[in-house]
C-alpha cells in the first residue's frame, strides 16, 4: 500500500496510550499487533558509535577540512551500509524483531551547527565556521547516510542541533542565545536549510532557548523549518531537552506542560521520558488527541520508510553481510579520509623526511594515544593505528625510530621529562605529537577533564606541553609539530620555534599510516582549515555573545595565525584565466578559472570562489560562494566550473530579508579566505573579478 495509507492504518489502530509510548525515543512493542519495540537513539558522527565494531572516519572537523563532497559522501555511504549490517545482526540475534541501543537505523547525525567559537568541545563535531562549506558537506553526508531511493531510507539521518547552539556547554540547560534577525538569517540557518532542501530526514532541537524561546517548543524556528523550507520529516529533542524547559529555563511549571509545549510546537518524538506526561496531559486538555497524531505520522513515516513493520526478507538493505563492517574497503577509505584530512600548515624543507634520514625521536602525549585517533562519539575499530604505531610501520628498517611521552597533555606540575629532551637532541628529527585530547574537550559529561563541561578556556597549547616544546627547541635539532584535537590552537610563537606543522585533528582508526603517509611523502597532505585560527584566546569576542561581530574570517578584523581554507602541500600551484559566463540577460551564473599545478610532484588543493559585497554594503567582509577539489601532475592545468546563484548578490536586511544589492561586487578565486594574513604566509594573490551588480 502507499506509505501514506500504511501510517493511517496503524494510527487507526492504536489507542491514545499506545501513540504517546511511539513518541518516546525507546519505544515499547505493541504485542497485539506485532509492532517491535525500537530505541531512535543511535549515533554516526564518524562512523557507528557506541556500538562495538565499526570503522572510525576522522572527526566531523578532519572531514570538513577535506573540502571534499564526493569523500564525505563516500563515508556516509559506508557508515550507512555499516549500519544496516550491525542492525540486521542484532535483530536476528533477538529473534524478537526488537531493536535495542545504539542497534537501529535512526542516526542523530550530522552536527551542522556553526563552529563560531573554538572555546566550544563539541566544534570537534562539526564542519566548521562558515554556513557553505557546512552545508554543502552536511547535504553530502545525508545524501550517502540515506540513499538515492525515493521510497527506501538506507538509514534515517537527522541534522541538529536546530539552532543557534554553540557552547556553552555548562550553560547550555538554561541559556538563551541572544541573535539578531540578521545573524539568524546569515549565518546560523543557511546550512540547516541546505541539508533541509536536501532531505534529511529528521531535524533534533537544540537544548537552549533562542530569543527566548525554547529550540524545541520555538513557533518562529518551526515556521521557518515547516513553512519556508518544506520540511516533512520528524522533529526530535535533544536528550533531555524536554525537561530543561522547567528544570533549567523555567518556562512551565512542570513536566506535564512541558510535554504539552513541546508537542504543540513542532516536536514529535522526546529522547528522554517526558512524554510520558502527555497522558496527564491530554486528560487536562493541554493537548488534543490530534495533536499526537500530527506527530505519530511523523515518526511512523521514517520507520516505514526504514522498512522496520516489512517481513526481513523484503527490507532493502537486510542482506549486507556483517563481514563489510570494519572491512579492508571501509579501511581503506578512512585511510584516505585521514590523509585528505590532514593540514600542512608550515614546512621550511624539513617535509617530506629524507630517504637518509638516520634517526627520529617521537614524542608528545597523542603519540600513542588510542583517544587521540577517536574524539567524541566514536565507534571501536579492530585495528586503531596510533601515530607512534603508523610511523614504526612505515619507517625503513635502517630508521632509528625512538618514542617517549616526555610531558603530560595538560599537568604542569610535572616537568617535562629530561630523558626524553636528551633522547630528542640525539635524534636527526623530533615528531612532537601535542594538543587536545578528549579528555579535556567534548560534550558536557564526556570531557571530564575539562574544568568549563566540556569547553576550552584557552585555546593555546597547554602549559606542560608548551614548556616541553621549549626545552625541545634549546636541543636546535629540527622538530615536526603535529597538533591533535577538535579545534584551532593558537600557537604563534611555537609557530616559529618549528620547522614543520601539520593539523592532524582526530584522524581516525588508519590516523597513524596517514600521517606516516604524509610525513614520509608516500601521499599529499590534503587538507584545508575549515576554521580560522586565532593567535590568541584575547582576540575572540565573549563566549557567550553569539553576535557574529568579530567571529570567523567573514566578519573578524583580527588578523589571524593561519586563515580559513589555508594549507600547503608538497608541490605549488597558480590560478589563471578566470572569466564570468553570463545568461541571455547578462547576468554573472558562473566562473571559470584554471588551476595549474606548477611544482615537481603530483599534488591536490581546494579552489575557493568568495564574493565581497560592495563597499559599505554592510554584511560579511567576504562569503565562501563555492569550493572545488583538483589533483594534477607536475605542469599540468585543469578548469574549473564554479556556480553562482542569484543569491550571490543579496544581503540580509536587520528584519533577515534578502534584498539584490547593486553595486560592483568582487568574485575572488583563491586558495585561501582572502585575508591578509594569507598572503603573508605565501597564498598567490586571488583571480579578482568585479561584478557590476544593477
Amino acid at each position: 500500500m502507499p506509505l501514506g495509507e500504511r501510517v493511517d492504518d496503524l494510527v487507526a489502530r492504536l489507542d491514545p496510550a499506545e501513540k504517546i509510548g511511539q513518541l518516546l525515543h525507546d519505544s515499547p512493542a505493541i504485542p497485539r499487533l506485532g509492532v517491535p519495540a525500537y530505541n531512535w537513539w543511535n549515533e554516526g558522527c564518524h562512523g557507528v558509535g557506541r556500538s562495538g565494531r565499526a570503522t572510525v572516519f576522522p572527526q566531523n572537523i578532519g572531514l570538513g577540512a577535506t573540502f571534499d563532497r564526493d569523500l564525505v559522501q563516500a563515508v556516509g555511504e559506508a557508515i550507512a551500509t555499516e549500519a544496516r549490517a550491525k542492525h540486521h545482526a542484532a535483530v536476528r540475534a533477538r529473534g524478537d524483531g526488537n531493536s535495542g541501543w545504539y542497534q537501529g537505523l535512526t542516526f542523530w547525525t550530522p552536527n551542522i551547527n556553526l563552529y563560531r567559537d573554538p572555546r566550544w568541545g563539541r566544534g570537534q563535531e562539526t564542519f566548521g565556521e562558515d554556513p557553505c562549506l557546512t552545508g554543502e558537506l552536511g547535504a553530502a553526508l545525508v545524501r550517502g547516510l540515506q540513499g538515492d531511493d525515493p521510497q527506501h531510507l538506507k538509514v534515517a539521518a537527522c541534522a541538529k542541533h536546530f539552532a543557534v547552539h554553540s557552547g556553552p556547554e555548562a550553560q547550555r540547560h538554561g541559556f538563551d542565545a541572544r541573535v539578531s534577525i540578521r545573524d539568524l538569517r546569515e549565518s546560523y540557518l543557511p546550512h540547516f536549510e541546505r541539508v533541509v532542501r536536501a532531505g534529511v530526514e529528521a531535524v533534533m532541537g537544540a537544548y537552549n532557548r533562542t530569543n527566548g524561546e525554547p529550540c524545541c517548543a520555538s513557533p518562529a524556528l518551526q515556521r521557518i523549518l515547516r513553512e519556508e523550507w518544506g520540511f516533512a520529516g520528524h522533529f526530535v529533542s535533544d536528550c533531555g531537552a524536554v525537561d530543561d524547559f522547567h528544570r533549567g529555563h523555567a518556562v512551565t511549571p512542570g513536566s506535564i506542560e512541558s510535554a504539552a509545549l513541546a508537542l504543540r510546537h513542532g516536536t514529535d518524538l522526546n529522547c528522554g521520558c517526558t512524554y510520558n506526561d502527555l497522558t496527564l496531559a491530554l486528560r487536562a486538555g493541554l493537548v488534543t488527541e490530534p495533536d499526537i497524531d500530527r506527530a505519530l505520522r511523523r515518526v511512523l513515516r521514517t520507520r516505514f520508510r526504514l522498512g522496520l513493520f516489512d517481513p526481513l526478507e523484503r527490507q532493502r538493505f537486510a542482506d549486507i553481510p556483517a563481514e563489510v563492517v570494519a572491512g579492508e574497503s571501509h579501511r581503506a577509505l578512512a585511510f584516505e579520509a585521514a590523509v585528505r584530512s590532514l593540514v600542512l600548515l608550515k614546512n621550511n624543507g624539513v617535509l617530506p623526511l629524507a630517504p637518509s634520514l638516520g634517526s627520529a625521536m617521537v614524542v608528545g602525549p597523542g603519540a600513542a594515544s588510542v583517544d587521540a585517533l577517536l574524539g567524541n562519539y566514536f565507534g571501536l575499530g579492530p585495528r586503531l593505528v596510533t601515530l607512534v604505531e603508523g610511523l614504526a610501520e612505515r619507517a625503513p628498517a635502517d630508521l632509528r625510530l625512538g618514542y617517549s611521552l616526555g610531558c603530560f597533555a595538560d599537568d604542569d606540575r610535572v616537568p617535562p621529562g629530561p630523558g626524553a629532551v636528551w633522547e630528542c637532541s640525539q635524534a636527526d628529527v623530533t615528531i612532537a605529537v601535542l594538543g587536545t585530547l578528549p579528555a579535556h574537550e567534548g560534550e558536557e559529561g564526556d570531557a571530564f577533564g575539562s574544568p568549563l563541561a566540556g569547553d576550552r578556556a584557552r585555546i593555546e597549547l597547554p602549559a606542560s606541553q608548551r614548556a616541553f616544546l621549549e626545552k625541545l627547541r634549546t636541543n636546535g635539532k629540527p622538530t615536526i609539530l603535529i597538533l591533535m584535537g577538535g579545534g584551532p590552537i593558537a600557537c604563534p610563537e611555537e609557530a616559529e620555534w618549528c620547522d614543520a606543522i601539520l593539523q592532524a585533528w582526530y584522524p581516525g582508526a588508519e590516523g597513524g599510516r596517514a600521517v606516516a603517509a604524509v610525513l614520509f611523502g608516500d601521499a599529499e597532505p590534503g587538507g584545508r582549515l575549515p576554521i580560522t585560527v586565532p593567535r590568541a584566546t584575547t582576540d575572540l569576542p565573549p563566549f557567550e555573545d553569539y553576535a557574529m561581530a568579530g567571529r570567523t574570517y567573514r566578519f573578524a578584523t583580527q588578523a589571524p595565525l593561519f586563515p580559513f581554507g589555508y594549507g600547503i602541500g608538497y608541490t605549488t600551484w597558480a590560478l589563471a584565466g578566470a572569466h564570468l559566463e553570463r545568461d541571455v540577460r547578462g547576468e554573472p551564473q558562473a566562473l571559470h578559472v584554471a588551476a595549474r599545478n606548477t611544482g615537481a610532484r603530483p599534488g591536490r588543493t581546494v579552489v575557493q570562489l568568495y564574493c565581497r559585497p560592495p563597499a559599505g554594503a554592510g554584511g560579511p567582509l567576504a562569503s565562501l560562494v563555492d569550493f572545488a577539489t583538483v589533483e594534477c601532475a607536475p605542469g599540468e592545468a585543469r578548469t574549473l566550473a564554479f556556480s553562482l546563484p542569484p543569491a550571490t548578490w543579496t544581503l540580509h536586511d536587520d528584519d533577515g530579508r534578502l534584498r539584490r544589492v547593486p553595486g560592483t561586487w568582487e568574485l575572488l578565486a583563491t586558495f585561501a579566505a582572502p585575508v591578509t594574513r594569507a598572503l603573508e604566509l605565501g597564498v598567490p594573490k586571488p583571480e579578482q573579478i568585479p561584478c557590476s551588480i544593477s
